[in-house]
């Protein structure tokens, strides 16, 4: 009877969010033009070029090539565009401990082809993203090759309200919505690695509105599976996500709100601030969407509250997250633990970019764990200084950082030291 009840709520909550859907797509009277892509997906900023949405009547008998953002093909009857992109990160780096030899990090750490466009109408738009090295494909937690990352179709109903359906990234914390092409350290933060949502499989839809002046808000929200990506089938529970943006003065210069550092060099100062609540009800991995399997479900909650501030070349950022559940440990007949990881993670950020394209960045990251998980978890202090040289904005560029690794037991009392080097290349269209 639990089961048929927990299913009832599963099919009407996905009845009542369609519900509002079709309320919204027939509203367009209510909607007003401004025009913004919105990022459901890794690196949807850079949505369709506009030289690909008219073919010039000199190409009306051979497919129309562009070589912008990728490679972009247009058929001469209009009825699709597809445009093709990869990059790759290569990276090397290095473990420090005293009385340990070093521990030596050498591999392609992304490698990443997309495929985006529309179809039928440049309404109806389309995005898949396939990832090949071995550390983006899940492989550790899940033992099969991952290789589908985002698979999704969206539709405009207008400049300011997008509906989608499929596998992408939930609106999370702004670091982990970024693309992890578009970074200035060699990659996210520790407070991300643990406590981000990831991607999905759901409906997700995104809407803006400009209240006043330059004073802007992003409304997102989706309704997933709760189970990460491409899973096999689902359980009971599915995972209600939710997120506000307010930006008091003013749209970014071309999106800049979603990737880090001032390349642009703002010459207004711009402020972005972001709030997001995610409920993942019978989770069975130990960070809801992503992490190991776990013994028993388990109900979580994630908020998150992340600030940015770009003016002239300087960048600084701010992010909180904190994760609950009630009973976070699970045990299996043997005794083996796993648990949801519940706590507080704290990280900042702070950069200058040079007119010769040169980047010093500093960062300082905490994580905190609860107190029903201290005995399994330490706290964590990473202090990070980080270099880039951007040959070519983020998508091709040389990255460099070193971090300073505290770990602090609060019941054992044994503190741990490390030094952590990295060295990364980024190459992309």
């Amino acid at each position: 009877m639990k089961n048929c009840g927990r299913k009832r709520v599963k099919i009407l909550s996905l009845c009542v969010f369609a519900l509002i859907s079709a309320t919204l797509l027939g509203n367009k009277s209510a909607l007003y033009a401004q025009e913004i892509d919105l990022p459901f997906q890794e690196e949807s900023r850079d949505s369709i070029p506009p030289y690909m949405e008219v073919i010039p009547g000199a190409f009306s008998e051979v497919p129309y090539f562009t070589f912008g953002q990728g490679v972009g093909i247009f058929p001469t009857d209009s009825s699709f565009s597809l445009n093709l992109r990869f990059r790759m990160q290569n990276r090397l780096g290095a473990t420090f401990q005293e009385g340990d030899s070093p521990d030596i990090e050498a591999r392609v750490r992304r490698l990443r082809l997309r495929f985006d466009g529309f179809v039928v109408n440049p309404k109806i738009s389309y995005v898949m993203q396939l990832s090949f090295s071995r550390a983006d494909m899940d492989w550790e937690n899940t033992n099969v090759p991952n290789v589908v990352r985002d698979a999704m179709v969206f539709y405009d109903v207008n400049s300011k309200l997008r509906v989608g359906f499929g596998q992408t990234k939930l609106p999370g914390n702004r670091q982990r919505v970024i693309s992890s092409g578009d970074l200035q350290f060699v990659d996210r933060s520790i407070v991300n690695a643990t406590l981000n949502i990831d991607r999905d499989f759901g409906i997700h839809m995104a809407y803006t509105e400009q209240i006043y002046k330059n004073f802007h808000t992003v409304f997102r929200s989706a309704i997933s599976s709760g189970d990460g990506r491409n899973i096999i089938n689902t359980n009971d529970g599915l995972a209600y996500t939710g997120r506000i943006e307010v930006l008091p003065f003013g749209l970014f210069e071309r999106f800049g709100d979603y990737f880090e550092g001032d390349l642009i060099r703002e010459s207004k100062p711009k402020l972005s601030a972001g709030f997001t609540y995610s409920l993942n009800q019978q989770t069975l991995r130990t960070g809801g969407q992503i992490g190991l399997p776990l013994f028993e479900p388990r109900d979580m909650t994630t908020l998150s509250t992340d600030w940015l501030l770009k003016y002239s070349g300087f960048a600084i950022s701010a992010e909180l997250l904190y994760r609950q559940s009630d009973d976070p440990i699970t045990t299996d007949g043997s005794g083996d633990i796993r648990y949801v990881y519940a706590g507080l993670g704290q990280n900042f950020q702070a950069s200058y970019v040079w007119l010769n394209d040169y980047e010093l960045a500093l960062r300082y990251s905490q994580m905190s764990p609860s107190e029903s998980i201290q005995a399994l978890e330490p706290e964590i202090y990473h202090y990070t200084l980080g270099l880039t040289k951007y040959v070519k904005g983020h998508r091709v560029k040389l990255q460099t950082d070193l971090t300073y690794e505290q770990r602090n037991f609060q019941v054992h009392g044994v503190p741990n030291e490390n030094l952590q080097w990295r060295f990364q290349i980024e190459l992309g269209i």
